[in-house]
């Protein structure tokens, strides 16, 4: 997030590789290994707990002063995140429940939720103060690691953030939050250190409207750059590389926002 200027953000919705699955790992309660049966996609760095501090200070300081932020975390690293972004002065106001609808792994009292700590910065009121805290979204079988639902994204895009506004994702995975962002009528930058979720989050952003202006790093093929039209929804990718090596990508749609009721009046 380090290329991104300061107050650029108007919305942070992220879900790192926690610390705490390398313990499920080791006592076989998931199935997240480094070559996943459950998954056709290889597993990915663990993201340790001693660097949330890192994290929370950038995104701090990209958020603009009213801005919320969206942590998927399990209950473990839930204790670990909730000192270190109340410290640099995030205010958490709960934790969200995400109800998977299916069972997972697990020996006692099988996981099915997982849950989403909702941060502020400065004051941001809902867009619907009606949305309960528990959150309903099938789990992706089958899919990315970790795979998000864009179903359950596209609540919180819409529920914190207005049309045209960026979404950041600093680990984007399969760009299910890109997604959902560019279904919405918003921004989205987002970064991996994987260069195959770039390569997924590029072909996903492309089905749903979004028109790739430029590529470099990742494939040995360049698109030309295109002008941004006016009014126009602009979702960026601008990850690090393992070696250090700048992956980049950018694309444009013309999807205009969905319109609200108020908009038709």
């Amino acid at each position: 997030m380090r290329s991104l200027p300061a107050e650029s953000v108007d919305l942070v919705i992220t879900d790192p590789p926690y610390e705490s699955l390398e313990k499920h790992r080791a006592i076989g309660t998931t199935t997240r290994l480094k070559h996943s049966k459950a998954s056709s996609n290889d597993w990915f760095t663990i993201f340790p707990n001693a660097r949330f501090d890192e994290l929370f200070s950038e995104i701090w300081r990209v958020l603009k002063r009213d801005g919320h932020v969206y942590l998927f975390c399990d209950s473990e690293t839930m204790f670990v995140v909730k000192p270190v972004a109340e410290r640099i002065g995030f205010k958490l106001w709960k934790p969200l429940v995400w109800d998977k609808k299916r069972i997972g792994m697990g020996y006692h009292y099988r996981s099915r939720y997982e849950f989403i700590l909702f941060f502020e910065k400065g004051k941001r009121k809902l867009s619907n103060l009606a949305i309960p805290d528990i959150l309903e979204a099938p789990r992706i079988v089958g899919g990315y690691p970790t795979e998000k639902p864009s179903d359950l994204s596209r609540i919180l895009v819409e529920q914190s953030s207005a049309p045209f506004e960026r979404v950041a994702d600093p680990f984007m995975g399969s760009g299910s939050v890109g997604v959902a962002a560019l279904q919405m009528g918003r921004e989205f930058w987002g970064a991996d250190l994987s260069p195959n979720a770039v390569e997924i989050t590029r072909k996903r952003l492309a089905e749903v409207g979004g028109e790739e202006a430029s590529f470099e790093g990742v494939a040995s093929t360049r698109s030309p750059r295109a002008a941004r039209p006016r009014r126009t929804v602009a979702p960026a990718v601008e990850p690090t590389s393992s070696d250090g090596q700048p992956l980049k990508a950018r694309a444009t749609s013309s999807r205009q926002p969905p319109r609200r009721r108020s908009d038709t009046r």
